[in-house]
Protein backbone atom coordinates (compact mmCIF):
# COMPACT_ATOMS: atom_id res chain seq x y z
CA UNK A 1 0.00 0.00 0.00
CA UNK A 2 2.96 2.41 0.47
CA UNK A 3 4.31 2.27 -3.14
CA UNK A 4 0.89 2.72 -4.48
CA UNK A 5 0.00 5.55 -2.33
CA UNK A 6 3.28 7.04 -3.35
CA UNK A 7 2.57 6.68 -6.91
CA UNK A 8 -0.48 8.68 -6.08
CA UNK A 9 2.08 11.31 -4.93
CA UNK A 10 3.90 11.40 -7.31
CA UNK A 11 1.66 11.90 -10.47
CA UNK A 12 -1.00 14.44 -11.01
CA UNK A 13 -1.77 16.92 -8.53
CA UNK A 14 -5.22 17.03 -7.89
CA UNK A 15 -5.53 13.29 -8.52
CA UNK A 16 -7.81 11.57 -11.48
CA UNK A 17 -10.58 10.88 -9.87
CA UNK A 18 -11.90 7.68 -11.59
CA UNK A 19 -15.38 7.51 -13.18
CA UNK A 20 -18.26 4.67 -12.66
CA UNK A 21 -17.19 1.53 -14.20
CA UNK A 22 -13.57 1.36 -12.69
CA UNK A 23 -13.81 -1.50 -10.85
CA UNK A 24 -12.21 0.08 -7.42
CA UNK A 25 -15.63 2.38 -7.08
CA UNK A 26 -17.31 -1.52 -6.45
CA UNK A 27 -14.87 -2.99 -4.15
CA UNK A 28 -14.93 -3.06 -0.17
CA UNK A 29 -12.11 -0.49 0.96
CA UNK A 30 -9.33 -2.36 2.82
CA UNK A 31 -9.66 -0.77 6.61
CA UNK A 32 -6.49 1.70 7.57
CA UNK A 33 -4.78 -0.04 10.29
CA UNK A 34 -1.61 2.06 9.83
CA UNK A 35 -0.18 0.87 6.75
CA UNK A 36 1.44 4.01 5.33
CA UNK A 37 4.22 6.28 7.60
CA UNK A 38 2.67 9.24 8.95
CA UNK A 39 4.43 11.39 6.47
CA UNK A 40 2.75 9.31 3.90
CA UNK A 41 -0.55 9.41 5.61
CA UNK A 42 -0.54 13.04 6.04
CA UNK A 43 0.68 13.76 2.27
CA UNK A 44 -2.10 11.61 1.07
CA UNK A 45 -4.70 13.21 3.26
CA UNK A 46 -3.71 16.81 1.60
CA UNK A 47 -3.65 15.49 -1.47
CA UNK A 48 -7.30 14.28 -1.22
CA UNK A 49 -7.92 17.65 -0.18
CA UNK A 50 -6.70 19.42 -3.01
CA UNK A 51 -8.67 17.07 -5.37
CA UNK A 52 -11.94 18.09 -3.49
CA UNK A 53 -11.18 21.69 -3.83
CA UNK A 54 -10.76 21.14 -7.45
CA UNK A 55 -12.94 19.31 -8.15
CA UNK A 56 -14.88 21.00 -6.56
CA UNK A 57 -16.96 18.69 -4.13
CA UNK A 58 -18.03 18.44 -0.66
CA UNK A 59 -16.66 14.74 -0.30
CA UNK A 60 -14.37 12.34 -2.11
CA UNK A 61 -13.34 8.90 -0.93
CA UNK A 62 -9.79 7.37 -1.35
CA UNK A 63 -11.80 4.67 -4.16
CA UNK A 64 -12.64 7.80 -6.04
CA UNK A 65 -8.75 8.10 -6.58
CA UNK A 66 -8.13 4.81 -7.38
CA UNK A 67 -7.02 3.74 -4.06
CA UNK A 68 -9.27 0.92 -1.93
CA UNK A 69 -8.39 2.49 1.19
CA UNK A 70 -11.40 3.27 3.85
CA UNK A 71 -10.38 6.86 4.14
CA UNK A 72 -12.43 9.73 3.33
CA UNK A 73 -12.19 13.74 3.45
CA UNK A 74 -15.59 15.91 3.68
CA UNK A 75 -15.88 19.51 3.76
CA UNK A 76 -19.09 21.86 2.65
CA UNK A 77 -19.30 25.60 2.83
CA UNK A 78 -22.87 25.25 3.26
CA UNK A 79 -26.01 27.19 0.76
CA UNK A 80 -25.58 30.26 0.02
CA UNK A 81 -29.25 30.18 -0.60
CA UNK A 82 -31.30 30.65 2.75
CA UNK A 83 -34.06 28.79 1.59
CA UNK A 84 -31.79 26.09 0.53
CA UNK A 85 -29.78 25.99 4.03
CA UNK A 86 -33.46 25.55 5.91
CA UNK A 87 -34.80 22.84 3.54
CA UNK A 88 -32.16 21.10 3.32
CA UNK A 89 -30.67 21.59 6.89
CA UNK A 90 -26.98 23.03 5.01
CA UNK A 91 -25.22 24.36 7.10
CA UNK A 92 -21.34 25.06 7.13
CA UNK A 93 -19.36 21.69 7.48
CA UNK A 94 -15.58 22.68 8.55
CA UNK A 95 -13.27 20.38 7.19
CA UNK A 96 -12.87 16.72 8.09
CA UNK A 97 -10.95 13.29 8.17
CA UNK A 98 -13.13 9.50 8.48
CA UNK A 99 -11.07 6.96 9.04
CA UNK A 100 -12.67 3.54 8.85
CA UNK A 101 -15.81 5.25 9.07
CA UNK A 102 -19.33 3.81 9.41
CA UNK A 103 -22.95 5.13 10.32
CA UNK A 104 -26.10 3.59 11.36
CA UNK A 105 -29.66 5.35 11.21
CA UNK A 106 -30.52 7.60 14.24
CA UNK A 107 -34.90 6.88 14.12
CA UNK A 108 -36.63 6.52 11.12
CA UNK A 109 -36.98 9.80 9.41
CA UNK A 110 -35.87 9.71 5.79
CA UNK A 111 -35.46 12.84 3.26
CA UNK A 112 -35.15 13.04 -0.28
CA UNK A 113 -33.11 15.29 -1.88
CA UNK A 114 -31.08 15.49 -5.47
CA UNK A 115 -27.77 14.15 -5.44
CA UNK A 116 -24.66 13.94 -7.37
CA UNK A 117 -21.06 12.22 -7.38
CA UNK A 118 -17.59 13.13 -8.92
CA UNK A 119 -17.15 9.84 -9.85
CA UNK A 120 -20.49 10.18 -11.91
CA UNK A 121 -19.74 13.27 -13.36
CA UNK A 122 -22.27 15.25 -15.01
CA UNK A 123 -25.56 13.69 -13.66
CA UNK A 124 -28.09 13.81 -10.54
CA UNK A 125 -30.22 12.38 -8.86
CA UNK A 126 -32.83 11.72 -6.18
CA UNK A 127 -31.69 9.71 -2.87
CA UNK A 128 -33.49 8.73 0.02
CA UNK A 129 -31.37 8.84 2.81
CA UNK A 130 -31.66 8.83 7.26
CA UNK A 131 -31.55 12.22 8.26
CA UNK A 132 -29.97 11.48 11.07
CA UNK A 133 -27.11 9.01 11.40
CA UNK A 134 -24.65 7.61 14.36
CA UNK A 135 -21.21 8.27 13.08
CA UNK A 136 -18.46 5.96 14.40
CA UNK A 137 -14.87 5.34 13.54
CA UNK A 138 -11.64 7.83 13.71
CA UNK A 139 -9.70 10.92 12.92
CA UNK A 140 -6.87 11.29 11.00
CA UNK A 141 -4.76 11.51 14.44
CA UNK A 142 -7.03 7.82 15.60
CA UNK A 143 -9.34 9.51 18.12
CA UNK A 144 -12.47 7.41 17.56
CA UNK A 145 -15.47 9.12 16.77
CA UNK A 146 -18.98 8.48 17.79
CA UNK A 147 -21.43 11.42 17.13
CA UNK A 148 -24.72 11.82 16.10
CA UNK A 149 -24.73 13.83 12.95
CA UNK A 150 -28.26 15.20 10.90
CA UNK A 151 -29.18 16.74 7.40
CA UNK A 152 -26.47 17.49 5.07
CA UNK A 153 -23.51 16.38 6.90
CA UNK A 154 -25.38 13.40 7.88
CA UNK A 155 -25.57 13.04 3.73
CA UNK A 156 -22.09 13.97 2.83
CA UNK A 157 -21.38 11.00 5.48
CA UNK A 158 -23.56 8.40 4.26
CA UNK A 159 -22.55 9.04 0.12
CA UNK A 160 -18.76 8.76 1.55
CA UNK A 161 -19.10 5.48 3.75
CA UNK A 162 -21.06 3.96 1.22
CA UNK A 163 -17.87 4.53 -1.36
CA UNK A 164 -15.84 2.61 0.92
CA UNK A 165 -18.40 0.02 0.73
CA UNK A 166 -18.28 -0.35 -2.70
CA UNK A 167 -21.74 1.46 -3.08
CA UNK A 168 -22.53 4.19 -5.38
CA UNK A 169 -25.25 6.75 -4.48
CA UNK A 170 -27.45 5.56 -8.36
CA UNK A 171 -27.99 2.16 -5.95
CA UNK A 172 -30.13 4.23 -3.56
CA UNK A 173 -31.55 6.47 -6.38
CA UNK A 174 -34.77 6.97 -7.61
CA UNK A 175 -33.75 6.27 -11.41
CA UNK A 176 -36.78 8.52 -12.68
CA UNK A 177 -35.46 11.58 -11.29
CA UNK A 178 -31.85 11.71 -13.27
CA UNK A 179 -31.06 14.71 -14.56
CA UNK A 180 -28.11 16.36 -16.07
CA UNK A 181 -26.42 19.03 -14.39
CA UNK A 182 -27.06 21.62 -17.71
CA UNK A 183 -30.24 22.94 -18.95
CA UNK A 184 -33.76 22.60 -17.08
CA UNK A 185 -31.94 19.29 -15.46
CA UNK A 186 -29.64 22.10 -13.26
CA UNK A 187 -33.01 24.01 -12.47
CA UNK A 188 -34.93 20.79 -11.35
CA UNK A 189 -31.62 20.49 -9.14
CA UNK A 190 -31.42 23.83 -7.67
CA UNK A 191 -34.57 24.21 -6.20
CA UNK A 192 -34.42 23.97 -2.48
CA UNK A 193 -36.62 20.32 -2.73
CA UNK A 194 -37.30 17.97 -5.14
CA UNK A 195 -41.22 18.84 -5.33
CA UNK A 196 -40.87 19.91 -8.81
CA UNK A 197 -38.92 17.45 -10.54
CA UNK A 198 -40.93 14.93 -8.56
CA UNK A 199 -43.77 16.11 -10.52
CA UNK A 200 -42.93 16.72 -13.70
CA UNK A 201 -40.65 13.90 -14.15
CA UNK A 202 -43.41 11.83 -12.30
CA UNK A 203 -41.49 10.24 -9.73
CA UNK A 204 -42.99 9.45 -6.03
CA UNK A 205 -40.94 11.09 -2.77
CA UNK A 206 -40.51 8.89 0.07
Amino acid sequence: MQERVQLLLDGPDPAFIVQAGHPVLRARAEEYNGQLSDGTFRDLIELMRRTMYAAPGVGLAAPQIGLPLALAVIEDPGAHDVDVVDVRERSELPFRVLVNPSYEPVGTERVSFYEGCLSISGWQAVVARHRSVRLTGADETGQALDEIVTGWPARIVQHETDHLRGMLYIDRAELRSLIADEGIGAILGSEPSPTTAARVLGFDLA
